[in-house]
């Protein structure tokens, strides 16, 4: 019999410890209609049945509303509704167009772009789907028999079908062919084809490169997107919130994503997430600012905030000379930026093979020579890197030390610290290791594509075959210093003399496995097992040149490596240096803002907290802790 003693019912809720269960929370887009905010009560029960907690968001496009409702909440549900107005896609309303719901269409053209930017996981429906569309950067026809009779294109993709239905919304009235290796075809797995019902007159024209299409009605239209960069993102133009257990493992999907994303912000919350390498000072020259969501540089402070990072490596990065060159023929003089070190310029930083030239290693001529020397330019660097963080103190500090790190993330900063790529910055001095150590670097790759004064390259010429006399005096040097060896970039042989030579574990900031990817600068198996037996680290990089040979690589491929060195080297050896504005980057983990995909990749393949905390930096901070 029912209670109405509110007393009963807290007590039920009291009756053990804890009272509840955390539950991931599904935002939900409300409708707006005669001045009021307005739900299906179909889609909060299909959420609530599924597992989450639902909250309504209202159709408000103030920005401090938006930003805070998305740090509320785990997942995102964009309902059903009018048409968009086509002006936001830079069309001329249809004479076929129906009704627009003005109210609604910033709010949530903004939320969705918002939570694309944090990893949200999205499902998008009817309108919905039409939403992710043109929120990120795909096309909507205003009416789908308008746009067939103009493409004239029914002879070619069959009858068409009415997307209206007039008969009740639980009934489903037409069928949609599913693409394999799809959400659907994961959630549905019974048939490729299947029914649904349909309310609508508009669909998805083209996806656009972020998604891919996963479903087609008979005469083409599409039905269904996903994310096509691994991201936990699908839209359907049917209602599944009327299917009831039909269409109820769409909404336990978004649950479980949410559920997903909610834990990996928790570990993100309580540990170090530390990125080992990123070049975004190559781009500083540029009058990059650093506080703003920069479009040329993939980690800002926007970025970092959105992927949940907490601290970044950022080197001072020194093209090689060759032979007969100067430093300053590697630099443009007029912006100090590495002529040819950009991402997209003709000659990638990473992928150009040297190994049919001859390298200068000799740098004794360039002080007097060049009107820009290497360890000038180096300083150069650090002091624009300190000019930003000085210009963003209440957000953004430097770290010398793991300490440092934990101070600054409990104040809520973000972290840089100072790396150098290319020993040539010493240029044959080794009293400058002091300089640099006091300006705060914590490791120097010993060489780039080249070899140098100090030891040869993957890519280079086998001057020494191996590392140089002068090479074991810097090592020897860093070590007493404290500033952490790198040999991403040295040759094979230079690795293990470098290994011979140290007294303390060495680092690979950035490099993939060669069983995966056969390419030079690839680590292969006995180098993966000759460097955790030292105790040292290598940190899977996102350069796609490194990942496959083939094809486009994604966050999959870097996984794979990932997953592969943990095998070699076990879970204590391994972490991430993305390379980041160095070329790195690929889809499911393009920028700062994405690398929290990363760690929901890692949750679901049941990483336990412990090992996702070494990946993310506690391995690598036991390395730094050594050689200080």
């Amino acid at each position: 019999m029912k209670s109405f003693r509110l007393q009963d019912h807290l007590d039920e809720i009291h009756a053990a410890y804890p009272a509840y269960r955390r539950r991931p929370t599904i935002g939900i887009t409300a409708n707006y209609s005669d001045g009021d905010a307005c739900l299906r009560d179909r889609y909060y029960r299909q959420i609530t049945d599924a597992g989450g907690t639902p909250v309504l968001i209202p159709p408000i496009a103030d920005k401090d509303v938006i930003l805070n409702t998305l740090e509320q909440i785990d997942g995102l549900l964009l309902t059903g509704g009018g048409d968009y107005n086509p002006q936001w896609a830079g069309e001329e309303p249809s004479p076929k167009l129906h009704g627009i719901n003005a109210e609604r269409d910033l709010p949530e053209l903004l939320i969705t772009r918002l939570a694309y930017h944090r990893q949200i996981p999205m499902l998008g429906i009817c309108r919905g789907i039409q939403t992710l569309a043109m929120a990120l950067d795909g096309e909507v026809d205003q009416d789908i028999s308008e746009a067939r009779a103009s493409k004239q294109e029914c002879e070619v993709i069959g009858t068409p079908v009415k997307h209206s239905q007039d008969a009740a919304r639980n009934e489903a009235t037409h069928s949609v062919t599913v693409v394999p290796d799809s959400i659907l075809s994961q959630l549905y797995p019974q048939s490729s084809t299947f029914l649904v019902n349909s309310f609508h007159h508009q669909a998805v024209r083209h996806p656009g490169k972020r998604f891919r299409v996963t479903a087609t009605a008979p005469d083409g239209v599409i039905e269904a997107i996903e994310s096509s960069e691994q991201k936990a993102i699908t839209g359907v133009q049917w209602h599944p919130e009327w299917l009831g257990k039909d269409g109820l493992p769409l909404f336990r999907w978004l649950v479980e994503e949410a559920d997903c994303f909610m834990r990996a912000k928790q570990l993100h919350q309580q540990m170090l997430t530390i990125d080992t390498h990123v070049d975004t000072p190559m781009f500083f020259p540029q009058d990059i600012h650093f506080e703003q969501r920069d479009s040329r540089i993939l980690v800002d402070l926007h970025k970092m905030t959105e992927g949940r990072q907490d601290a970044v490596f950022m080197v001072s990065y020194l093209p090689q000379p060759k032979l007969g060159e100067n430093f300053a023929d590697k630099v443009d003089l007029s912006t100090h930026l590495p002529l040819g070190g950009l991402r997209g310029a003709p000659s990638p930083t990473d992928s150009t093979d040297f190994t049919d030239y001859p390298l200068s290693f000799s740098h004794s001529h360039l002080a007097q020579r060049d009107p820009l020397s290497p360890h000038a330019y180096a300083d150069l660097i650090f002091d624009k890197i300190e000019t930003i963080v000085t210009a963003n103190k209440d957000y953004l500090a430097l770290a010398r030390t793991p300490d440092e790190l934990v101070t600054n993330k409990r104040a809520g900063k973000k972290s840089i610290v100072l790396g150098i790529e290319n020993g040539l910055a010493i240029e044959d001095d080794l009293t400058r290791l002091q300089h640099f150590k006091n300006r705060g670097v914590a490791y120097i790759t010993l060489c780039h594509n080249g070899d140098n004064a100090i030891c040869d390259s993957a890519r280079g010429s086998h001057t020494h075959h191996g590392v140089s006399p002068f090479g074991e005096q810097v090592i020897r040097e860093m070590n007493r210093l404290g500033i952490m060896v790198d040999l991403s970039h040295g040759g094979e042989q230079s690795f293990y003399d470098a290994l011979d030579i140290s007294s303390k574990p060495i680092v690979c900031s950035h490099s993939n496995c060669k069983a995966l990817c056969d390419v030079p600068r690839n680590l292969t198996d006995d180098q993966l097992r000759a460097l955790a037996a030292k105790g040292g680290v290598a940190h899977t990089t996102l350069y796609h040149g490194f990942l496959r040979k083939d094809g486009e690589a994604t966050i999959l491929d870097a996984i794979a490596h990932l997953e592969h060195a943990i095998s070699i080297m076990g879970i204590d050896h391994v972490g991430i240096g993305t390379d980041f504005d160095g070329d790195g980057g690929v889809p499911g983990c393009a920028d700062a803002s994405e690398v929290i995909q990363f760690t929901m990749q890692l949750l679901r393949r049941r990483y336990s907290p412990e090992d996702i905390e070494k990946i993310w930096g506690g391995n690598w901070l036991r390395v730094w802790q050594n050689n200080l």
